[in-house]
């Protein structure tokens, strides 16, 4: 299998005024301390959190109840983990000051044995590991483990990582194929993936086999979860597929269940493939990504279009208006896309990654940092939502935070890290996956080089490329050519040469030189996007696409009824760009028709009696910028002649 390299902290470094510098500038300035307040009770703005609080009643320093969900620790340990990908590219002694001390508590609240949850600590110690299908204590270390290595690799501190290794430790104690131990794994999949990443800071194979353990155990009979609930005589139902638990992982063949804890699992299923050279792994892992983002992905990247369960359904089974796309579901989509494009270059991972970034993740913070949408509809209709009493009806505006809160601080981790996920290399050169200004460095031939790129992607498909070295070297450059352009362009030293795609991606294989520049064109226009026929949901709709950015229509634009909107189809859109709109986020104007009917008249019409329509004008905006202003109506899919 092929296996790239993806460049870490010190590969890639951000250049300014670029759109991801921006989103990463403002998780640095805004949203880590605001989260912080949060989750120290101290932010008048938003609801208690308690996961400070816990932390200190774990530790005896007060006293008190835990308060908060079962899972209230990985709050804490998404937000370490953010810290440490913002240390990495940005040093702040007061915020490593802040992170230092929040360790150091950690390390007071963790048991002599290695154990640390809080709420079992503080709640229920008596009932430890004897619910590990619904009570998050793996997942809970999993989180722990990710923000200690993010912390590790950027300060080189080991405090924090000593934790999580003794935790690791007692763990291995409770579980595994010995007698006495569980024969189990984890309820919501995490420290799955999250021990592959400590093995790789620590050189320790013990952690990998444990992953693998709790990977290839998954599923088999006699179920664990079947037999843990019997142990406790828990009587209810339980669907097995919920958890990805319903045959072992490499029989997996659809996407079952809810959808984080599987983008979890797979993103685990791609490490191991890489780490262990696993083909049936990654044959797995290639068959789930077909019917995930073939027959189970909204135009935006959201996956897991129920809220029952918070899970995917059948096969192109995507409402609009009851899309639950869980902003954390977005997230461990472009986890696992990364992955798999470590191990199976194809751009097709690259797309999906993109558009799940730009649209599915974006859309969950506000432009300001300190709101979130927890689900992720493709339709709102305010008027009605009072009256739903499905777990679907999602408020109208972003909330400060969330009883349930793991997709602010999830959004938070995978910002701070965007630079990891620009760049792969290998022996032959260098992949270029996203497109932002930004420098990435690596060695070949006996020395360093400098890949330094200028864009103003997403808006403009002209990216340009100039390369830093001493000496003259030969490798390869391999540009991913996006999914949704046509007629992708390449220069070098202003010449134009031959597009040659494999895989989605354009190689430019060639002796450098210092200082050579190369190009990339890739035109942008204004798609009319039509969905697969049988998603029923979009029949007779298009939606609104340029470049990576999928485009909605909202009330505060176009008032209300936007279902009534009818595209023109002969009148090509127009993409505007207006410094003073919406923070300078530019918008797409296009000419439809809207009927003239009123509320005044009959509810219902002979179709010979039904007034003429009026033409208008509609402005969309991108996506992940709505409700940002007004509350009101939104709408991604419209009808059209």
């Amino acid at each position: 299998m092929d296996k790239l390299k993806a460049m870490g902290d010190a590969n890639v470094t951000l250049q300014d005024s670029s759109f991801w510098s921006e989103r990463v500038q403002l998780v640095r300035e805004t949203v880590l301390p605001y989260q912080w307040r949060i989750l120290n009770d101290t932010e008048p703005d938003a609801p208690p959190s308690f996961t400070i609080r816990n932390l200190r009643i774990a530790a005896k320093e007060i006293d008190g109840e835990f308060n908060g969900m079962v899972f209230q620790d990985s709050d804490l340990a998404k937000w370490l983990e953010a810290v440490g990908y913002s240390l990495a590219t940005h040093p702040d002694k007061e915020l490593e000051r802040v992170a230092d001390e929040v360790i150091d508590l950690l390390e007071r609240a963790q048991e002599p044995n290695g154990y640390l949850d809080t709420y079992f600590i503080v709640k229920e110690p008596d009932k430890k590991w004897t619910n590990v299908r619904d009570w998050h204590e793996l997942y809970c270390a999993g989180h722990l483990i990710e923000g200690a290595v993010a912390y590790f690799e950027a300060t080189g501190k080991r405090k924090a990582l000593d934790i999580v290794c003794r935790l690791v430790t007692h763990i291995s104690t409770k579980f595994g194929p010995e007698p006495g131990k569980l024969m189990g794994y984890p309820g919501h999949e995490e420290i799955e993936l999250a021990l592959v990443k400590l093995y790789r800071a620590t050189g320790d194979y013990k952690y990998l086999e444990l992953s693998s353990y709790f990977i290839d155990e998954r599923g088999q009979e006699p179920n664990f979860f079947r037999m843990e609930a019997e142990a406790r005589k828990d009587p209810r139902h339980y669907n097995f597929a919920y958890s990805q638990a319903h045959v072992p992982v490499r029989e997996q063949e659809t996407a079952e269940g809810h959808s984080v804890r599987a983008m979890y699992l797979y993103s685990a299923m791609a490490d191991l493939a890489k780490e262990l050279d696993d083909d049936s792994l990654l044959q797995a892992c290639r068959k789930l990504w077909n019917n995930v983002t073939q027959k189970k992905m909204y135009i935006t990247g959201g996956i897991g279009s129920s809220a029952y369960e918070e899970a995917f359904t059948v096969d192109y089974d995507l409402p609009n208006d009851r899309a639950y796309t869980e902003t954390c579901a977005a997230i461990g989509l472009v986890f696992w896309a990364h992955r798999m494009l470590q191990i199976d270059v194809n751009a097709d991972y690259g797309d999906v990654m993109e558009r799940a970034l730009y649209n599915g993740v974006l859309s969950g913070m506000s432009m300001d940092g300190k709101k979130y949408f927890y689900v992720n509809p493709l339709e709102v209709w305010p008027t009605t939502a009072n009256h739903r009493h499905d777990m679907a009806s999602v408020k109208t505006t972003r909330q400060s935070w969330f009883g349930c809160a793991c997709c602010p601080p999830n959004i938070a981790r995978l910002l701070a890290s965007i630079h990891r996920y620009l760049y792969s290399y290998d022996d032959e050169g260098i992949y270029v996956h996203l497109y932002s200004n930004s420098e990435a460095r690596w060695e070949t031939s006996g020395q360093r080089v400098t890949l330094a790129q200028q864009s103003q992607y997403p808006w403009d498909g002209h990216i340009q490329f100039e390369v830093q070295m001493e000496r003259p070297a030969e490798f390869a450059t391999r540009l991913r050519i996006p999914g949704w352009t046509r007629e992708a362009q390449i220069r070098v030293n202003g010449h134009p040469i031959a597009v040659n795609v494999e895989n989605g991606y354009a190689t430019v294989q060639r002796q450098w030189n210092n200082g050579d520049q190369l190009e990339l064109i890739l035109p942008m226009h204004v798609e009319r996007v039509v969905a697969n026929k049988f998603v029923r949901a979009n029949a007779g709709k298009v939606a609104l696409q340029r470049g990576p950015i999928v485009y909605c229509v909202e009330e505060v634009d176009n008032g209300t009824n936007l279902s009534d909107i009818v595209l023109k189809k002969q009148l090509e859109p127009e993409f505007h760009v207006d410094k003073e709109f919406l923070q300078g986020v530019p918008y797409i104007t296009v000419q439809a028709w809207r009927s003239s009917l009123n509320s005044d008249q009959n509810l219902y019409l002979p179709f010979d009696e039904a007034t003429e329509r009026v033409s208008t004008e509609i402005r969309a905006v991108p996506y992940f910028s709505w409700c940002n202003r007004e509350p009101g109506e939104m709408c991604v899919w419209l009808r059209t002649e």
